[in-house]
């Protein structure tokens, strides 16, 4: 695909989503590292509600460092895979307490890491955080919608993200990612993509797919 066509993309989509963000509720980077890894495989409504009450008891890094385990599975529980991410939280406040002098690191190859922390959770810390783009945030509507646009043939997360990154301009990569979101939750769903209601319809060599 040539520079031409994904310049395309990003300006249709930033027209019908000009408010496209992270939906994450955090104050400081520490609640966006937890609300980030409690989001594997969870939505983010229900990451939202479980870190309502989370982010009023934990406030600092000391907080979830010296946590519970236990109690904090149970307080995590709802966002599912519980014990791995309790563990996870609470090892990487350890090691941001212990090797980062206590404040979450802001560059990819230190947040990395980190326990529960793999280039997909790095990216969003380091974009929404720090204001860093070191490369893109795969998730599930990324994955999928950079197939069926066309943009990348892999099924893994890093060589999509390659994939992206040597297309578009480095100054996209941050909200990239949200801007496919928000396309995939609103119009390019899994199951059924609404084809005929899609910005990118004229564009997209998946339409036919859908919409012979």
């Amino acid at each position: 695909m040539g520079k031409n066509t994904i310049g395309r993309i990003v300006a249709l989509l930033k027209k019908e989503y000009p408010k496209a963000a992270i939906a994450l509720r955090y104050a400081h980077p520490v609640e966006l590292l937890v609300a980030t890894i409690l989001s594997a495989q969870c939505t983010d409504v229900t990451v939202n509600r479980v870190t309502g009450s989370l982010f009023r008891k934990y406030k600092t890094v000391d907080d979830y460092a010296d946590a519970d385990l236990k109690t904090f599975e149970q307080e995590i529980r709802s966002a599912g895979f519980y014990h791995t991410k309790a563990k996870n939280i609470i090892a990487a406040a350890g090691m941001i307490r212990n090797k980062f002098g206590g404040r979450v690191p802001g560059s990819m190859g230190e947040l990395i890491q980190l326990p529960g922390v793999a280039r997909k959770t790095a990216n969003i810390v380091l974009f929404n955080a720090f204001g860093k783009s070191e490369g893109i945030a795969v998730d599930t509507h990324v994955r999928r919608l950079s197939r069926r646009l066309g943009l990348s043939r892999h099924e893994d997360p890093e060589k999509i993200e390659r994939d992206l990154m040597k297309m578009l301009d480095k100054k996209e990569w941050g909200r990239f990612s949200y801007l496919l979101i928000e396309h995939g939750r609103n119009v390019c769903g899994a199951k059924k993509p609404q084809c005929p209601a899609c910005v990118l319809r004229k564009i997209c060599p998946s339409k036919r797919l859908f919409f012979p």
